[in-house]
């Protein structure tokens, strides 16, 4: 027996809870940090879009109203673009302003390397139609001339003048603006992200310890009752089981205690079985062995003394106390083997009827000499077809026949019927005598091994022939039952498959 409070969840179980627990909630964070970053963003450069749609178009308004953006030969006007360009730049460091052909082709720009040799720049125009088409109501990104493959927010309107069409285009977010954004985002994405993982921590070690209680109360519940279970309170069972959070587990224990319980009853019931077998076995034993003990020292030593017929009734007290003995050990044998399951019937199709008229006419013979009846009934005198193992049968016969012998005085009768059962395709077999009966209380005992009821006690055997008939017929799924009267005799009846 343990003494002191045990804890009933190890340590190493609750880490790995916490664990779990805590990379769950963490891996939340981490998602809910992105997730936020990334919309924050989209929504940041909605509202600058939005708040810039019309630049581009108060742009050409402003500037090109009287003034054209373009020379007569169709090139571009450096001087009075490149200025404004430069102006507003000034002002607004964010923006990159830049003139498109409707192609997208980058015509000029300041932030542009123009010399002669270098390659043309372009841009997707549908980003920039879809804007103008909507006067910039829907959000979207346009190309970075200068940055293949970045797309950025822009404000876009249509260039129109006698010498040459084309757009007005304004990266929102240029160069500049995006060093600023990264040197910021990186400052706030760090205070952001220890300070949310410092918060998640803590609310991520409060919660789990608290879940952990929460989840784990039922497991300590049922930890406890094991405890007390295996420390021999074999009483001990988990109270609602069908209600528990584990209930499978909870009902498992439940079975398994109950299942244990019953099996140390079993084992009880064995070991006081064993002791009454040493008993009976001892006392059935010591009575022919001591009879042939005697008797064959008496031939040995007296032999000179003895008259032939003196002799001869010795030898046959010795001759039958040894068939005794035999048989006695036979049916502990067989039993033994009944009892570990190491029988197993050859089931055959067989004639009963035939069985039963062999049976009788063998022992016609001990009925005559003991002035006993032995009565074969059988219903319209038919041949009966069993299915069962012929061999297991005939000996369960013999030892209904032999009880019945046993306990039937002279002048008595013995009968053996065979009649149909009222089970569809079965078949009852009734063995009955005339001869002392068993009380009532003692009917449900006598398929006991070494068992005999009171009225019996004066009869020699050791209790076990009605255990081996009983062993028998569950081989092939039959029950045998007893109706039996004081001074009125006894019937032994059971069931067996038709063919």
């Amino acid at each position: 027996m343990t003494t002191g409070k045990q804890s009933t969840l190890t340590p190493r179980l609750v880490f790995k809870l916490w664990i779990a627990l805590s990379g769950l909630i963490i891996g939340m964070a981490f998602c809910f940090i992105v997730i936020t970053n990334y919309y924050s963003n989209q929504h940041h450069q909605a509202t600058q879009q939005e708040i810039h749609a019309p630049l581009a178009q108060h742009l050409i308004e402003e500037k090109f109203a009287t003034t054209s953006a373009f020379n007569q030969d169709g090139s571009v006007n450096k001087e009075v673009f490149g200025s404004l360009m430069h102006d507003m730049m000034a002002v607004n460091r964010s923006i990159e302003v830049y003139l498109l052909g409707l192609d997208g082709e980058v015509l000029y720009s300041v932030v542009l390397d123009h010399s002669p040799g270098e390659p043309s720049r372009y841009v997707d125009v549908a980003p920039i139609e879809n804007f103008v088409n909507t006067n910039g109501k829907n959000f979207c990104l346009g190309d970075d001339p200068r940055a293949t493959g970045e797309r950025k927010i822009f404000s876009a309107a249509r260039l129109t003048n006698q010498l040459k069409d084309g757009y007005i285009y304004i990266i929102l977010s240029g160069e500049a603006y995006q060093l600023a954004s990264n040197n910021i985002f990186q400052k706030y994405i760090k205070s952001f992200g220890l300070g949310a993982i410092g918060l998640t921590t803590f609310f991520t070690l409060l919660v789990g310890f608290v879940s952990i209680w929460f989840l784990t109360k039922n497991l300590r519940k049922i930890t406890s009752v094991v405890q007390r279970f295996k420390e021999g309170d074999f009483n001990a069972r988990i109270e609602n089981a069908d209600k528990s959070d584990i209930s499978v587990l909870a009902n498992t224990f439940n079975t398994m205690a109950d299942t244990i319980c019953q099996n140390i009853e079993e084992v009880k019931k064995v070991d006081s079985l064993r002791r009454q077998l040493i008993a009976n076995v001892s006392h059935d034993l010591r009575t022919p062995l001591a009879i042939l003990k005697g008797y064959s020292e008496t031939l040995l030593e007296k032999k000179h003394l003895l008259s032939e017929g003196e002799k001869q009734k010795y030898l046959e007290i010795v001759n039958s106390n040894s068939d005794k003995l035999s048989r006695l050990v036979e049916q502990l044998f067989e039993y033994s083997k009944l009892e570990a399951k190491q029988v197993k019937p050859e089931k055959v199709k067989f004639s009963i009827t035939d069985l039963c008229l062999d049976l009788v006419s063998k022992y016609q013979l001990k009925s005559k000499t003991e002035n006993i009846d032995l009565i074969f009934n059988i219903e319209k005198k038919e041949n009966i077809l069993v299915y069962a193992d012929i061999g297991l049968i005939e000996r369960v016969l013999q030892n209904l026949i032999d009880n019945a012998f046993k306990f039937t005085k002279a002048g008595g009768v013995i009968t053996l019927d065979l009649g149909k059962s009222k089970s569809q395709n079965k078949i009852k077999i009734s063995v009955g005598d005339s001869g002392i009966g068993i009380k009532e209380s003692d009917q449900l005992m006598i398929f006991d091994r070494f068992t005999q009821n009171d009225s019996q006690n004066r009869f020699t055997g050791a209790g076990i022939g009605l255990s081996i008939v009983k062993k028998i017929l569950e081989l092939h799924d039959s029950i045998i039952r007893v109706d039996s009267k004081i001074g009125k005799g006894t019937k032994f009846t059971f069931h067996l498959q038709m063919n």
